[in-house]
């Protein structure tokens, strides 16, 4: 475990914090902290940083509501800048976007299989509910409403169970098909996928069966 002052601060006593999302891994955004902020920082597990625009501490979310929960800080092998893992209670970005990192100054070559997360296919659903765009499916279901997504997820979830019967190609696609519009359910009711991660972790899963025979052994 490093000390604060193993860390090296710049000639204006200033450290560049780049904070990630702990669960995506996406790049939210890159601040500013001082001594005093890190060490604010550390004691709430809360982003505070250093305003060199207004000159003054900044605890990331005071106004807006959008904390930033610490979970992990790293700094790099010089000990110059540091990575912030967080978990976000809203937008990093000041603008009301996810992340500050919106506009391309190169465009990605396209590739063969482009890299696929199911928390960039949730903001792209999430899109498609703040701004329907027409010929959309997904904004199709929003128009629609709950009543209409909770009838493809009957669908879908029957359909999941004919095609394991059969052929496990055309369940990993029926599958696909599922877990599409579980995301459009939770977009709809507002629900994170982090939300779900976290009622995930916190179960703790006991084969009651096992635990039977165990006992009548």
């Amino acid at each position: 475990m490093l000390n604060i002052n193993e860390l090296k601060f710049n000639a204006d006593g200033l450290i560049p914090a780049i904070v990630i999302d702990d669960d995506s891994g996406d790049v939210l955004m890159l601040a500013y902290m001082n001594k005093e902020s890190l060490k604010i920082s550390l004691e709430k597990k809360l982003t505070c940083f250093w305003s060199r625009s207004r000159n003054e501490l900044w605890l990331k979310g005071a106004t807006s509501g959008n904390y930033q929960h610490i979970k992990e800080i790293k700094a790099d092998c010089d000990r110059d800048t540091l990575l912030i893992f967080v978990k976000p209670d809203g937008p990093a970005c000041h603008l009301g976007n996810y992340s500050c990192f919106v506009d391309n100054v190169m465009e990605r070559e396209k590739e063969a299989h482009e890299k696929f997360t199911l928390c960039g296919l949730m903001e792209l659903i999430k899109g498609r509910k703040n701004e329907k765009v027409e010929g959309s499916y997904t904004s199709y279901l929003f128009e629609k409403g709950l009543d209409k997504i909770l009838k493809k997820i009957g669908e879908e979830s029957s359909e999941v169970i004919i095609a394991a019967k059969n052929d496990r190609k055309e369940t990993i696609y029926e599958i696909s098909d599922l877990i599409y519009h579980m995301l459009v359910l939770m977009a709809e009711m507002d629900i994170e996928i982090k939300d779900v991660i976290k009622e995930l972790g916190a179960r703790h899963v006991i084969d009651k069966k096992v635990k039977q025979e165990k006992m009548t052994s």
